[in-house]
């Protein structure tokens, strides 16, 4: 039995408090409930999840170099370090697997400092205003591409 590909998601600092903070722009879903949607979408696909979270952005970048040659695709909502971390970004350029960045309010139309966003430079697409459901279309995103290269690849050994 061959091992299923594995789509990384990562969240930045104050996620871990969802469902408690600020309910009124987050919502009242929990990061477990969302670790549990993303494992359930990837299952149905064939795929594994990597789910972590930390409000350090080094752990971030510790994950990032660590899955980076093994992920099929990473989902990244990174919170604030979006708008702010360019040592995230630095860490995301040396991923060759798509990334998708996810945000679960419309952060263009908050505050002006959350327009700006340094994942957004290395990501395939970006997701924004879709509540939890944005990380299961980033999976479902992820998993379509993965699967053509994958296609694209056995075509061309041929």
């Amino acid at each position: 039995m061959t091992a299923r590909p594995t789509i990384a998601v990562l969240n930045g600092p104050n996620l871990n408090l969802l469902g408690t903070r600020e309910p009124h722009l987050y919502g009242t879903a929990t990061l477990a409930d969302i670790e549990k949607s993303c494992r359930r979408t990837a299952d149905d696909l064939g795929f594994e999840i990597d789910f972590r979270q930390s409000n350090h952005e080094g752990a971030l970048i510790d994950a990032v170099h660590e899955l980076r040659e093994s992920a099929a695709g990473f989902v990244v909502n990174a919170a604030a370090y979006t708008h702010t971390s360019v040592a995230l970004h630095d860490a995301l350029v040396t991923v060759a697997a798509p990334i998708v960045e996810v945000h679960l309010t419309n952060v263009h139309a908050r505050e002006e400092f959350r327009h700006r966003s340094f994942v957004a430079l290395v990501a395939k697409a970006v997701i924004a205003g879709c509540g939890p459901g944005g990380y299961d279309f980033a999976v479902r995103h992820l998993a379509a591409l993965a699967l053509a290269l994958d296609t694209e690849k056995k075509e061309s050994s041929r």
